[in-house]
């Protein structure tokens, strides 16, 4: 754990550089807008350790699969978002000693990341190897008022000389993924150009031919007055193209530099057409200044903060904690494009490819619904509907048939693209959670229909999977699932993990469920989809139900507890307080064999179970498991702290939800699991959203009615949150004083709080 980072409501704040912690702070002060992100890389030349990240939504490359032993059915490629051209710098130098704050004295060195507003802001004085001395002020935001546009402003001063300064500012597309095979790079040209003031290069990625235009045009003002430079040298090589010359400066006088960027990708423009594209939205922001574009900008943010925001009363790290978590999500995915979806690490670094996982599912959805237009939520299904044929195909190469799906492990296209055996073939838990999801949003929005547009194909070969995927035991006289690895991935190909079983068990029956609903409300539209489909109802579904009815879930009758496999009890059971502290994090100090043969638990496993079908469970047998597999749990996932904060806040373990909140939403800030330089963990930050609503504030959606169960943290003074329901919005405030309820905007609405009917008008 790191604590480097200011504690303050509204921003991350930085005071003096520390070159180690350089990479950590990229990924923490990365900017985005949807459509394109960029770690906080230095505009300057920076030769010291470093990761260099831009990056253009759903551009991506199909890299070589490289494994030492190769078994049928592995995927062809591990898909990977790429590290894009770059439009951030502005080099400097004088009298050939170049601003390198790795190679310079660094003073006064301040970043700051406001959330209310997006604006990533640096400043420092640096004195350069001969003696001179620079004060810098960089500001840059990347607009969520046009997903295309990147705007800095970048003012310097000369301390204690006057001359001459030479300047470099260009567009690079001569870029490399950190995790590239062989330190191939992605990128290969296809135009550039360049002219005074301005420069342009298209690169396309190799395989998949994806056209990136990223063009930048800038402007230089003394005291509020442009500055005209006489002589502008044109810099071109391959994938490059900028502008080199010289200003003269003036001893304590400031000046600044704007610098314009359009990044375009073939995703959104005809190729033939994107260099010309990408100059008329570069002039477009050029003409409005960076000022009005920042305004622009800045009540977007406005608008967002008004639909998302938490507020803590009395407690700044976990203000500043949720904040932040809210700020990467609404940064990552603004939910206008369908074809979209949430990387684990949005565009904040490169580790897991940055395709898409389960965790969008199950953890990324409940924040979009709680949050946003319901067309969002539904958005991120339909791109699941529209990757059915692939996930047919996934099952098909596995040996699957007759229409099962199984949706990828990782995916950019619906295609598998995940290289580790336990986890591509075993790992299949995730198509639970994608039916989950379906359910989820219905019972969340009322949106029936969805299962009629969308949502019942999906269950239907989800569900035929499911079927075809377990086997009679003779033995135990039940259905049975081999070979798996649940959410808990410090266990691989066990058999029975009770979590995977279970989420199968119930898709089957909602699939049933849902077949029964569209026959009586969509007649016509289920015989479409069942002659598509070939569904053979009666016979699918009887075999469905009979596995239902017989399926087998391990369970220790001494504990009373579900048990998270068949030979879970086999293992040393150790408390994570037995661990020494040197062991921790266990994944990057243990061998993987060791790790496989303890009792260790990466993230919440039955307790995932337990979560999502919480009302199945009673309170005495959630709490036995509970207290059976928590303290074995090392939260080294940054998917489990949540889950657990939630099931804690039920329990009434309130010491334990707190000091599970502050794990996850300060996961990033504090480097918990000593891996934030490679990217903040972005599906993981929903659940901080969640541990406030669904824990704290004890929000869940029954029989179509919103229940509170809130607590007050003792930390706190007050806590509230805004949720939009079925075109409602509601307020909610938990305090000492007690708990407020309001309804913003919307229809009278009749809402559950503590187990009492309250009617809100």
């Amino acid at each position: 754990m790191k604590d480097y980072l200011k504690h303050h409501e509204w921003e991350i704040i930085e005071e003096g550089f520390d070159p180690h912690l350089n990479k950590i702070s990229e990924s923490v002060f990365s900017i985005g807008n949807g459509r394109m992100g960029q770690r906080a890389n230095f505009e300057e030349e920076y030769s010291g350790d470093t990761l260099k990240g831009s990056y253009v939504a759903g551009v991506y490359y199909p890299d070589k699969t490289r494994v030492g032993w190769w078994k049928n059915g592995y995927p062809e490629y591990f898909a990977k978002v790429l590290n894009a051209p770059s439009w951030i710098g502005i080099h400097i130098s004088v009298d050939g000693h170049k601003l390198d704050l790795a190679k310079c004295k660094v003073e006064d060195f301040k970043r700051v990341l406001d959330m209310r507003t997006g604006l990533l802001t640096r400043s420092f004085a640096a004195t350069l190897s001969d003696g001179k001395k620079l004060r810098v002020l960089s500001k840059r935001f990347c607009s969520m008022a046009n997903g295309e546009v990147g705007a800095i402003r970048y003012a310097f001063t000369p301390l204690n000389f006057s001359g001459k300064i030479t300047l470099s500012l260009y567009v690079d597309a001569d870029v490399v993924n950190k995790d590239s095979n062989y330190d191939e790079k992605f990128w290969e040209e296809v135009s550039k150009e360049a002219s005074p003031g301005r420069a342009l290069v298209v690169a396309q990625t190799k395989k998949t031919f994806f056209h990136v235009a990223t063009a930048m045009k800038f402007q230089i003002t003394t005291h509020g007055k442009i500055v005209t430079v006489d002589r502008i040298n044109i810099e071109q090589r391959e994938k490059f193209a900028g502008n080199v010359f010289q200003i003269d400066v003036e001893e304590g006088k400031e000046t600044i530099i704007y610098k314009y960027a359009a990044v375009l990708s073939s995703e959104n423009h005809p190729k033939e057409k994107i260099a010309a594209q990408a100059n008329h939205v570069l002039d477009d922001a050029f003409a409005k200044g960076f000022d009005k574009l920042f305004d622009e900008h800045a009540k977007v943010w406005e608008h967002k903060w008004e639909e998302c925001d938490i507020t803590i009363e009395g407690d700044i790290a976990a203000q500043q904690g949720i904040r932040f978590n809210i700020f990467q999500l609404t940064q990552t995915y603004t939910g206008e494009d369908e074809r979209l979806n949430i990387g684990p690490k949005g565009f904040t670094g490169e580790k897991y490819g940055g395709s898409t996982y389960w965790d969008t599912e199950a953890y990324c959805l409940p924040f979009y619904l709680g949050t946003s237009e319901q067309k969002v939520s539904r958005n991120l299904l339909v791109y699941r509907h529209k990757h059915l044929a692939r996930a047919i195909e996934n099952a098909q190469k596995l040996g699957f048939k007759d229409g099962a799906a199984l949706y990828p492990m990782v995916t950019m296209n619906g295609e598998e693209c995940h290289n580790e055996w336990e986890i591509t073939f075993e790992e299949i838990h995730r198509n639970g959670a994608i039916a989950f999801a379906i359910f989820d949003y219905i019972r969340y929005t009322g949106d029936e229909d969805y299962l009629a547009d969308h949502g019942l194909e999906v269950l239907i070969g989800i569900s035929r999977f499911w079927a075809q995927r377990v086997n009679w035991s003779a033995d135990k006289n039940k259905y049975v699932m081999l070979g798996v690895t649940g959410p808990n991935e410090y266990e691989n190909n066990v058999n029975n993990n009770w979590y995977t079983n279970y989420i199968a068990t119930w898709t089957l029956k909602y699939t049933q469920e849902a077949i029964s609903l569209v026959k009586k409300k969509h007649g016509k539209r289920f015989e479409v989809i069942a002659d598509v489909v070939r569904l053979k109802e009666k016979e699918e579904t009887s075999k469905w139900a009979d596995i239902v009815e017989k399926m087998y879930f391990p369970h220790d009758p001494k504990r009373d507890v579900y048990l998270q496999q068949d030979n879970f009890l086999d293992k040393e059971l150790l408390r994570v307080s037995d661990l020494k502290q040197e062991d921790r994090p266990l994944n990057q100090k243990w061998s993987w064999d060791r790790i496989l043969r303890s009792c260790f638990i990466k993230q919440a496993d039955v307790l995932q179970g337990i979560y999502l079908f919480e009302d199945d469970f009673s309170i005495e047998t959630i709490r036995k498991n509970f207290d059976f597999y928590e303290p074995m749990t090392v939260h080294e996932s940054s998917l489990s702290p949540c889950v657990h904060v939630i099931l804690a806040s039920k329990l009434g373990y309130k010491a334990k939800a707190y000091e599970l909140y502050l794990r996850t939403a300060r996961l990033d800030l504090d480097d918990y699991n000593n891996d934030t330089e490679d990217g903040c963990h972005i599906t993981s930050m929903a659940g901080t959203w969640m541990s406030v609503v669904k824990g704290f504030g004890g929000m869940k959606v029954k029989e179509g009615k919103l229940h509170f169960n809130p607590f007050m943290p003792d930390q706190w003074k007050s806590y509230s949150f805004r949720i939009e329901f079925r075109n409602r919005v509601i307020k909610v405030k938990v305090s000492n004083e007690g708990v407020t309820t309001k309804l913003e905007s919307g229809e009278p609405l009749e809402i559950v709080l503590k187990d009492e009917a309250v009617m809100l008008s």
